[in-house]
């Protein structure tokens, strides 16, 4: 359509085309979402000889190939995610990281997953700000700036922003159960921890005058997957965070997953999304105010009481997690993790349906499997869903998923047209 954003989907010589049917980057609006960069030598296809830094090394080499590819550079970073394979390995990897960001530090998430591609021992993630937008053939300001924030109300690291807005969106950083006083974890078990995260999340958005309601979409991190009904009876006492939210019943779109191990040992951390009506600057002020957050749950995907299906504000949506339900039974389909992959991909089509959007739309996809060398079969699926190997792509291996499944996945969405004004 002549004047909407585009799909733009690109990829580079100079960094491994990946090992499955993904784009590197795949930009749409104000936001080049990236594959997840394994420690590939583009040129041999291979891992790179050596340890963690090493690999690490190689990982941002990769991302800062297709950054100059597609004319940008590391301080367009905004988000980063590092997922290990052994938690330990981050002093090392520490190293590196800041040999690539020497005047800013974007937010970031640490994990400990069970395994990764290739059998690697580090694989990194990014989020890159487009200024100039994807409406074809006609930039977009290209000017728009990065608003960093820090509050003392929260904890600090010197390796991490709090929260980075760019455009129409905040990303916070992953908060770990912290006592932003002592810098320590806070005393007791999973639900004082998970109310610290929260605790911590909430004073981060205070500090940058927006309610917890702004959140289109949550990450739960926990060490130990059976703790999440004790997590969620402190999980409902955040959301929802207003009149207007508890009216409408209004709950962020959401993904648990297993994490190996995160950092100082916690048994969960939480990372968080959230809307930013006011844009960036130079946006004008007719372009920026009074966007709303568009929640859509339908019937012919599973339905969850803590999570929404869906969550658009402006040019994105953001999907929960998909497991492989039958939404008529709510139950795991029959069959091994072809079958699952399938009814997974089927819940997601039918909720970008039931929001007059295609699978065409999708620009980033994340997959949890229980098995990582299932991503093999997984991918004689997907690609009946996914023929052009369009999407940006992040694949990690878990420890466990809900309901013992095989596999979970979610997705990011193009919303072309956008959410409207306030009424």
């Amino acid at each position: 359509m002549s004047g909407y954003n585009a799909v733009l989907p690109r990829n580079t010589e100079n960094a491994p085309r990946g090992i499955g049917p993904y784009s590197q980057t795949v930009a749409f609006s104000h936001y080049n979402n990236f594959s997840a960069q394994l420690p590939i030598d583009p040129k041999s296809g291979k891992l790179v000889a050596g340890g963690v830094k090493e690999q690490a090394e190689q990982c941002f080499k990769n991302i800062k190939a297709v950054l100059e590819s597609i004319g940008h550079i590391m301080n367009d970073v905004v988000r980063t995610t590092v997922f290990v394979k052994n938690i330990k390995d981050i002093d090392a990897i520490d190293e590196v990281y800041t040999t690539f960001f020497l005047s800013y530090v974007p937010t970031r998430t640490v994990v400990a997953v069970a395994a990764l591609p290739m059998d690697a021992l580090v694989q990194i993630e990014v989020l890159i700000s487009n200024g100039e937008g994807t409406i074809p053939n006609a930039p977009q300001a290209g000017d728009l700036i990065k608003l960093t924030n820090n509050t003392a109300n929260a904890p600090t690291s010197a390796l991490s922003t709090q929260a980075v807005a760019f455009s129409h969106y905040n990303n916070l950083s992953a908060q770990l159960p912290i006592d932003p006083k002592s810098g320590r974890l806070v005393v007791g078990g999973v639900k004082e921890q998970a109310a610290q995260c929260l605790k911590n999340i909430k004073a981060i958005l205070e500090s940058i005058d927006v309610p917890l309601d702004d959140i289109v979409k949550i990450n739960i991190f926990l060490k130990n997957l059976s703790d999440i009904d004790a997590v969620n009876e402190v999980y409902t006492t955040f959301f929802p965070d207003s009149a207007i939210a508890r009216t409408a019943a209004y709950f962020p779109a959401r993904t648990v997953i297993a994490a190996s191990a995160l950092l100082m040992d916690a048994l969960v951390q939480i990372e968080a999304v959230v809307s930013h009506g006011d844009g960036t600057p130079p946006q004008a002020i007719e372009d920026r105010h009074g966007l709303i957050v568009e929640p859509n749950n339908t019937e012919n995907a599973p339905k969850d009481s803590l999570s929404t299906q869906t969550v658009a504000f402006s040019h994105y949506n953001h999907f929960s997690a998909q497991l492989p339900l039958d939404p008529k039974t709510g139950k795991i389909v029959a069959g091994g993790v072809k079958e699952q992959a399938g009814q997974c991909l089927k819940n997601i089509k039918a909720i970008a349906e039931s929001i007059d959007h295609a699978m065409e739309d999708v620009v980033k996809v994340n997959i949890f499997l229980k098995n990582i060398a299932d991503i093999n079969a997984v991918d004689e699926v997907y690609t009946t869903f996914f023929p052009s190997g369009v999407p940006a792509r992040r694949t990690v291996g878990v420890s466990a998923l809900p309901m013992d499944a095989l596999i979970q996945i979610d997705v990011v969405l193009a919303n072309e047209e956008g959410t409207p004004p306030k009424a």
